[in-house]
């Protein structure tokens, strides 16, 4: 009986770790990718001023700013110190640089979850897998961890398509501090980060999230045929 307890918990742990694995290293793929490149090319010119190749460096320079490992009070200057093109001015002001550290902290936690996940699951199919009368249990986490992030990665890219705004709006809310997200259309970070902008990395996070998860699941189902 103790055994099967402790094989019920392993098999949820994969379970549940399996779509913020999937979800959560979408994300960082994303963040680590060149996607203001490709995002560009698509949406509008911003209606301010700022040329294609400026856009473009300082979006570069926020996503360098996130993908540092130090923490956001450490690296904030990196922000702080970008000026205006041909201006003294800072390109974000305070308010924009707050929160830019709340994001950071956000972006920092979602990689700490996602190592914590990753270990779960390569822990957990390791032991399940390396001892073959467990690999039926492994093969079914496995189909099943695979077959939750479809379910809930469906359910996510269906409210972006239908109920953008109310996402985009509840997202920010379950996140940040009343007040400190919303900014002005001539304020850089929206002139660097449009709501389209948003939209599609919205899109392309949930419907590749999506994808891996009927990728493991199709990969569990295989080994469950198998045995």
């Amino acid at each position: 009986m103790e055994n099967k307890t402790l094989l019920n918990i392993i098999r949820w742990v994969i379970i549940i770790a399996m779509p913020f694995f999937l979800g959560l290293g979408m994300i960082r793929a994303v963040i680590a990718w060149d996607y203001p490149s490709f995002e560009y090319q698509r949406i509008q010119p911003d209606q301010f001023g700022f040329t294609p190749e400026e856009r473009l460096f300082y979006a570069h320079a926020t996503l360098d700013y996130l993908q540092r490992p130090e923490p956001s009070e450490e690296v904030i200057y990196l922000l702080e110190d970008l000026r205006l093109p041909n201006s003294d001015d800072p390109l974000y002001n305070e308010a924009e640089i707050g929160h830019m550290v709340d994001v950071k902290d956000l972006t920092d936690g979602i990689r700490t979850i996602w190592w914590v996940t990753a270990v779960l699951i390569i822990l957990g199919l390791a032991f399940l897998l390396l001892q073959p009368a467990l690999r039926p249990v492994g093969f079914r986490a496995i189909y099943q961890g695979g077959l939750a992030t479809v379910i809930i990665l469906a359910a996510i890219a269906l409210f972006i398509a239908v109920g953008w705004s109310v996402f985009f709006v509840q997202f920010h809310e379950l996140l940040f501090p009343p007040g400190t997200w919303t900014f002005r259309y001539s304020d850089s970070l929206i002139r660097l980060f449009p709501e389209r902008f948003w939209f599609d990395i919205g899109v392309i996070m949930s419907v590749g999230s999506l994808l891996l998860g009927v990728i493991v699941t199709g990969i569990g189902f295989i080994l469950m045929r198998k045995v």
